[in-house]
């Protein structure tokens, strides 16, 4: 049975920073992509960085430059760092397992909020 537990949401004034985890099992870790989406109110879940199996990361235009996905295969974990936090970036963040476009695993999210 596939779990993947975030952790590391919370509220953080414009400009901060927040570490995202996603908590793996039931899944051959290292030989999955991964991914993080993410849901604000009133909008269609998006995708927001993607990584390979090999450790390559593709990021959405919106977060590039400031969002950084990796992952430790000893953990079984994908981390999410967000740096440079916008009020836009408030949504619920969810991690996902396989690459994109695959049925896949979800984890349970968790919010991040983005407000002074």
């Amino acid at each position: 049975q596939v779990q993947l537990v975030e952790s590391g949401g919370g509220l953080v004034q414009p400009g901060g920073s927040l570490r995202l985890s996603c908590a793996a099992s039931g899944i051959m870790f290292r030989t999955y992509a991964m991914g993080w989406y993410r849901q604000a109110p009133g909008k269609q879940r998006e995708l927001v960085a993607t990584i390979t199996n090999g450790g390559i990361a593709n990021y959405a235009d919106s977060v590039k430059g400031r969002f950084t996905i990796s992952r430790d295969n000893a953990k079984n974990t994908v981390y999410l760092q967000m740096n440079s936090l916008k009020p836009e970036d408030t949504a619920v963040y969810y991690c996902k397992s396989g690459p994109v476009g695959s049925v896949g695993s979800w984890g349970q999210g968790t919010q991040v909020t983005v407000s002074s």
